[in-house]
């Protein structure tokens, strides 16, 4: 096979990147990212509590809406309605980073290995490779976990003047006399 003495070492090495490049990743697969909470509720129930007509309830909720934007700087009929969107993030499977790693490993180690020691120098290959592999496949996982991160605190902070908006809406609605749920 090689030998490690004299000029040994740079065909190891460039043995070492040739095979390298024979290993092929698995496809990446989508992920799903959530929000962290639903949606914000935008219905806003209300009940006259002192008999005020549809009419006197019409008018009063058309006021408080215009005093909660003015308040909130939030205008609900301003925003689409509907859920928050669904954002894939399309990543490699976990442990394929480990897994060819492993292989890529296995395979060096045995191509640089003494012939007459066995699987050893394949066995210590995929043993390094599998621990290279592991380091990116965590590396890859706390990416995915920061960018979940980023996208709750994008959504809160969207959904933040909605919630002020109910509140200031509600706020009004019971200083007029109505039960709001």
């Amino acid at each position: 096979m090689f030998s490690l003495k004299g000029s040994g070492a740079v065909g190891v090495a460039m043995l070492m990147a040739a095979l390298s490049g024979c290993v092929v990743a698995p496809p990446p697969r989508a992920r799903v990212v959530q929000p962290a909470e639903p949606a914000p509720v935008r219905d806003v129930y209300i009940y006259p509590n002192n008999g005020q007509s549809a009419e006197q309830t019409d008018r009063d909720r058309y006021e408080c809406h215009l005093w909660a934007v003015k308040q909130t700087h939030f205008d609900p009929s301003m925003v689409s309605a509907g859920q928050a969107p669904h954002v894939t993030v399309v990543a490699p499977p976990p442990g394929a980073n480990t897994a060819a790693g492993a292989i890529t490993g296995a395979v060096i180690g045995a191509a640089v290995s003494n012939p007459h020691n066995g699987p050893g120098g394949a066995l210590i290959g995929a043993v390094a490779g599998a621990m290279i592999g592991a380091a990116a496949d965590q590396q890859n996982q706390q990416q995915a976990e920061e960018a979940q991160r980023q996208y709750d605190r994008s959504y809160e902070a969207q959904a933040r003047p909605a919630e002020n908006y109910r509140r200031a809406l509600s706020a009004c609605l019971e200083g007029r006399g109505y039960t709001v749920k």
